[in-house]
């Protein structure tokens, strides 16, 4: 099965149907993204949030798992901060838990990633950013 890029409706979907979300790479300074990404999210959104990091403990007053694995619920969707070249053994991760899709940050795209993770049925989203697809496709 080939990646297909999915449209504004496939993502408002995933967005108003998923619960659990865990954030791999977050962090705890406040200029990141995900850290961003994180607050907006824990503020705006109806998700239940999973930060993942395994050097840092807490942040934004949650408790961190050092991995995928670690998280004591099932996770809808894995959004990652991570350079496009460590996004694969996230993906494998994701599938090893089941998790239902993998959402990869505005900027980071991933080949091997989109065609892997569609062969096993899970929803791929590259290059979006799960806060602006938040706010303009849930949150109107």
């Amino acid at each position: 099965m080939s990646w297909n890029p999915p449209n504004d409706e496939e993502v408002k979907q995933l967005l108003t149907t998923s619960k659990n979300v865990a954030i791999v790479g977050i962090s705890n300074k406040e200029e990141r993204a995900s850290f961003q990404v994180a607050k907006w999210l824990q503020q705006h959104s109806h998700f239940t949030l999973f930060f993942i990091n395994p050097v840092i403990e807490e942040v934004l007053g949650q408790k961190t798992y050092p991995s995928l694995a670690d998280v004591p619920d099932h996770i809808d969707i894995v959004d990652v901060f991570r350079r496009a070249e460590d996004c694969l053994p996230v993906l494998e991760k994701a599938i090893e838990i089941g998790a239902a899709s993998i959402w990869l940050q505005l900027g980071i795209s991933n080949s091997d990633v989109a065609e892997q993770g569609s062969a096993v049925g899970m929803r791929v989203v590259m290059d979006r950013c799960i806060k602006v697809d938040y706010a303009a496709l849930v949150r109107r």
